[in-house]
């Protein structure tokens, strides 16, 4: 073990170049950390961990331990993070069960605000906000791009879509629909609606939300049953990728949407 500034950094573990580590942090000896990340004082970093280039972690950030699950006998699972994200005070981040592929993955670009946390098996994509105290349960697939608001939970093996925005305060325990506004208490999540100030700020043209919104009329504005309205949604606006994109994401949801 290196003690350096009283900080601790176990024999093993690699640490890139260029990077900052504050007193009073632990990093095990199965860490892999990349360059220029800075990691603040009082973290944790354990397990079979890899974080790429450019990552802040702030004070108290716990990030590899463990799962939380009672079937967990001490496997060689791992955790993998990708480059410039940040992660705020308390944040726990752990690695995988045995029970999926053996790795709880991050991808880049994220934030990740206080008491944020997120659990074993979960694959979470690129550019996510995380307000604080938003919870993932076990094997959750989050899509770039989304927003999970504050003090939001979602139930294990969900699948948030690519640009949603959860609500703060919702328990969701079904499939959060990409592109469209999600709020509320569980089992009665409803949807708002497209996000069309998320979509404009990303830069889609107006085409493209123009195509959302009426494709989400279709869908669940009309009379329509599900069933009935899903191929008459395709057949007007599928030759949008995101609309086709929305529509496949209904299709394959195995929990079913919240709606």
């Amino acid at each position: 073990m290196i003690k350096n500034n009283c900080s601790f950094v176990e024999d093993g573990a690699t640490i890139g170049e260029g990077c900052e580590i504050s007193p009073l942090s632990y990093i095990g000896a199965k860490v892999k950390i990349g360059k220029n990340c800075k990691i603040g004082p009082f973290c944790f970093i354990s397990g079979k961990t890899t974080i790429g280039d450019n990552n802040v972690f702030l004070s108290h950030s716990a990030i590899g331990g463990p799962p939380q699950d009672i079937g967990y006998k001490g496997e060689d699972t791992e955790l993998v993070i990708g480059d410039n994200n940040v992660f705020r005070e308390f944040v726990t981040v752990n690695r995988a069960s045995t029970k999926e592929n053996w790795v709880t993955r991050i991808g880049n670009g994220s934030l990740f605000m206080a008491y944020s946390h997120i659990a074993h098996d979960c694959q979470v994509g690129d550019n996510i906000i995380f307000a604080n105290n938003a919870t993932l349960a076990g094997h959750i697939k989050v899509g770039s791009f989304s927003t999970i608001g504050a003090l939001t939970a979602i139930h294990q093996f969900c699948t948030v879509g690519e640009h949603a925005f959860i609500g703060g305060g919702s328990i969701l325990t079904r499939d959060v629909l990409p592109y469209v506004k999600t709020v509320g208490a569980r089992g009665e999540g409803k949807i708002f609606g497209i996000n069309t100030i998320g979509l404009q700020r990303r830069g889609f043209p107006e085409e493209v939300i123009k195509a959302l919104k009426s494709a989400y009329r279709i869908l669940f504005n009309s009379k329509m049953l599900l069933s009935e309205a899903l191929p008459f949604a395709e057949e007007k606006y599928g030759n949008f990728k995101e609309v086709a994109y929305l529509i496949r994401f209904i299709k394959e949801s195995k929990r079913g949407i919240q709606r």
